[in-house]
């Protein structure tokens, strides 16, 4: 986006802040780079401690001799509520969920997403490495807002009393001509 379409609308639309980097992605200033290289290393650290805890728990698991079956079981659980969590977080990026009121589905699959915190924060480490985390959903939704708000710009240009005073002189010279 160039400065000529900032600054034709100081009066704009405003652009949505993004968590960690506020408005710094629609110019990418403000310590843009940095915030995303912090952004990248603070989520993979978040997702190795995680993991780190994770297998504090499964080592209790081993302690308490619980079985082979249980020990698959567990692992294959966090496996599949992180792929859940990461294709969550991801889809979130790219699109904005429904406007519908949340299912019953939805909350029942709180939990699960909760489960899985370390694909959340890995989708949140691959997101970071390209882009702030919605930044493109957001600078679409921002450019088409811009768009939008220069078109009623331009059709409510001028003022519309005093295009009504010129269009009455020339009906009544086109009166005075017939008459």
């Amino acid at each position: 986006m160039s400065d000529a379409q900032r600054s034709v609308a100081p009066d704009g639309p405003e652009p949505e802040e993004i968590r960690f980097f506020g408005t710094t992605w629609v110019a990418h200033d403000g310590g843009y780079a940095l915030r995303r290289v912090a952004v990248a290393a603070g989520s993979l650290l978040l997702a190795a401690a995680g993991a780190l805890v994770l297998r504090f728990a499964f080592q209790g698991l081993t302690i308490a001799a619980v079985g082979s079956f249980v020990n698959v079981l567990i692992v294959a659980g966090f496996a599949v509520c992180s792929a859940l969590a990461f294709r969550r977080t991801w889809d979130g990026f790219v699109r904005r969920p429904g406007t519908a009121p949340e299912t019953a589905a939805d909350r029942s699959s709180q939990s699960l997403l909760l489960i899985g915190f370390i694909g959340s924060l890995l989708a949140y480490f691959c997101r970071s490495l390209v882009e702030a985390p919605g930044e493109k959903l957001r600078r679409a939704e921002y450019e088409a807002a811009l768009e939008r708000h220069a078109r009623r710009r331009e059709t409510r240009a001028g003022n519309p009393a005093a295009r009504r005073s010129k269009a009455k002189p020339n009906a009544k010279a086109k009166a005075k001509k017939r008459g």
